[in-house]
Order: C-alpha cells, then structure tokens, then sequence
C-alpha cells in the first residue's frame, strides 16, 4: 500500500501522463510483490520556478523526483531492484539516469490507519512484506 508521489517540471500531454504513472507504479509493484489492485499514485507538474533542482543538470526540465511512502520490513535487494526499476523504466521517456531522484520512506505498520481507521499491524494486509 505505498503512497507514491511523481513531481516534475515537464508538462507531458494526458497520454504521456497515464504512461507515466503506470511505469512507475509497474515497478514498485514487480518490485514490491504487491497486486495489481494496490494503487495509490499522484502526479505533480510543477512551474520551473516553484520546482529548484541540483545545479549543473544538462536537462533540468527533465529532473524527476519519485517519493514513496511505505510499510517498513522490504529488503535491500528489494529496494535496488525498485531504484533500477524505475530508473531503466524512466530512461524511456527520455529522462536522463541522473536526473531521476528517489526517496523511500518507511514506516511502521503502527502508524498507518487504514481500511476505515484499523492500524494496518492490524489486518491482513493480503501481501508479504519480507520480499
């Protein structure tokens, strides 16, 4: 159940948009082991001057920041497989290796209330999180 959030500084058409989107959330999902019905995912376009970026980018109107807000307990192969993910998944679109940025947030299962307000250590979540 990770909360991802896209920011960019690049407006793309609605296609370009869903593509987006569904290339990121493809690879936190193969990465994650999580169902294709676990979907939580928003774009942000934002006007160069309200979005700074590293100095010396050769395309700083490509710069991508992908934040992912999620359940602790995933492994470190897990989350290189992610990072590597998104990043070969993202070169599609013409966004340079280095332009792309990652944060990964984790916290536990406690501090999450969901499902009509039960803590998600809780319930079933229906998948592993040890992967």
């Amino acid at each position: 159940m990770p909360i991802i959030q896209i920011d960019i500084r690049t407006q793309y058409n609605d296609v370009q948009e869903q593509a987006l989107l569904n290339t990121v959330l493809d690879a936190v999902q193969q990465s994650f082991q999580l169902p294709q019905t676990d979907r939580n995912i928003r774009l942000c376009v934002h006007a160069p001057h309200r979005f700074q970026v590293f100095d010396g980018l050769a395309q700083p109107a490509l710069f991508t920041q992908i934040s992912i807000d999620c359940f602790a307990g995933r492994s470190l192969t897990a989350k290189r497989r992610l990072y590597q993910s998104l990043v070969q998944n993202l070169i599609t679109f013409g966004i340079p290796a280095d332009h792309i940025l990652i944060l990964l947030r984790e916290s536990p299962l406690q501090n999450w209330g969901i499902r009509g307000g039960q803590a998600a250590c809780d319930i079933d979540l229906g998948f592993q999180l040890d992967v």
